[in-house]
């Protein structure tokens, strides 16, 4: 099968660490659908010299933060002992893409055969993801490997609280580079469907950064919708009113900007249920068809909910007769978003810590999936699992 990406000097190294012969940790292992435990699986040690080993403290999915406890011998920008924030995207630095500052479409680190025959090239590596981002361990663990060590890790200031280093980790990035895709500025109209983290964030940082002048918040959860009130926002409760034909009732000439944050799973209709039950689509395009619909002429749209497949019935030709910008994609991590992003928190000028609504313990996460899966935790954003190691560093949240 023929490789579309371009071919890199440098090898891709294992996506497998390198298991230590002795010594354990605690680790979340995904078991099927809706099924997570916790089990003891060999610590990772230096499998590539340009990795580090980090000791998370705060951990989330592919969000962590830590201290460094060992570093390779290619590593320049960190040592042991360094607090660090780690990134999702796993990039290379090196290659064209990177060269290009687009870090989630590195050529070198992500192995994946399936993912070059489905999308025609391979995009980057994630941490605990997807086999077709490479296969990674996450970073739910008691130590993380973290490949290419000086691109993918972020020095972190002793004294910020851990809730708004780990939100800087992923979701203030997914959402600035939603903000980028969409190009969001001072004065515009701006809707964003989804009002979970990712999408919260987004309307914050479109009218307290951008300078927006309205933002809608669509969803249909009412504790989310009251949090997007709580901040400003306009909310559009989706479980009462068709969206589109409602903002469109409101602003005649349509969004300047819109965002669809909540991805391929909200679909409403019958037909797309029908499809992807049947195979028939992987993806669905409701709320994409909502939000071109509900674009001015001319406008932007950009994707930052995750798809990954096919979809049918999508709107191709008011895409095209109105004239919209449409953009989609990973978060490009490491770009402009660092230090700029950083700055704006150390700085005061954005709190990104209110995505956060609960604090728990590391060996509670099957528990805190179980509450997820089954939606047990109305209006819940997001939990930051501790680990027995954050616990004895006594650092504020």
């Amino acid at each position: 099968m023929a490789d579309h990406s371009t071919k890199a000097s440098a090898p891709i190294y294992t996506t497998k660490y390198k298991p230590h012969p002795t010594e354990k940790m605690q680790a979340a292992q995904w078991m099927g659908t809706k099924s997570v435990k916790i089990a003891d699986v060999p610590k990772p040690t230096i499998t590539a010299p340009k990795d580090a080993i980090v000791r998370p403290g705060d951990i989330l999915g592919h969000e962590a933060i830590g201290y460094i406890q060992d570093v390779g011998p290619e590593v320049q920008n960190f040592q042991a002992g360094d607090r660090v924030i780690i990134l999702p995207v796993i990039a290379c630095g090196e290659c064209f893409y990177c060269q290009k500052k687009e870090y989630s479409l590195c050529d070198r680190t992500n192995p994946s055969e399936a993912m070059d025959s489905l999308y025609g090239h391979r995009l980057s590596g994630i941490f605990g993801y997807s086999h077709l981002t490479g296969g990674y361990s996450g970073d739910q663990a008691e130590f993380c490997r973290v490949p290419n060590a000086d691109i993918v890790l972020i020095k972190c200031p002793e004294d910020m609280a851990a809730k708004k280093a780990l939100a800087l980790a992923d979701v203030t990035d997914t959402a600035w580079h939603g903000v980028e895709l969409a190009e969001v500025s001072e004065g515009d109209v701006v809707g964003v469907w989804g009002c979970g983290p990712i999408g919260l964030s987004i309307q914050k940082l479109s009218k307290e950064i951008r300078g927006a002048k309205k933002v809608y918040a669509i969803d249909k959860d009412p504790h989310r919708l009251k949090i997007a009130e709580s901040h400003g926002m306009i909310a559009v409760d989706a479980s009462k009113v068709k969206a589109d034909d409602y903002i469109l009732s409101l602003e005649p000439h349509g969004l300047d900007r819109a965002i669809e944050a909540s991805g391929f799973r909200s679909t409403d209709s019958a037909a797309h249920k029908a499809m992807r039950a049947t195979g028939l689509e992987g993806d669905s395009a409701d709320t994409v068809a909502e939000v071109i619909k509900a674009t001015r002429k001319g406008g932007n749209v950009a994707l930052i909910g995750d798809f990954f497949f096919n979809t049918n019935m999508f709107p191709i030709g008011m895409l095209m007769e109105k004239t919209i910008t449409l953009r989609g994609g990973q978060l490009f991590a490491q770009k402009q978003y660092f230090p700029f992003l950083m700055d704006l928190v150390t700085q005061g000028k954005y709190d990104p810590s209110f995505v956060f609504t609960k604090v728990d313990n590391f060996e509670n996460i099957p528990q805190e999936y179980d509450m997820q899966f089954h939606q047990k935790v109305d209006g819940g954003l997001k939990s930051i699992m501790v680990t027995p190691y954050g616990r004895q560093l006594d650092q504020p949240l």
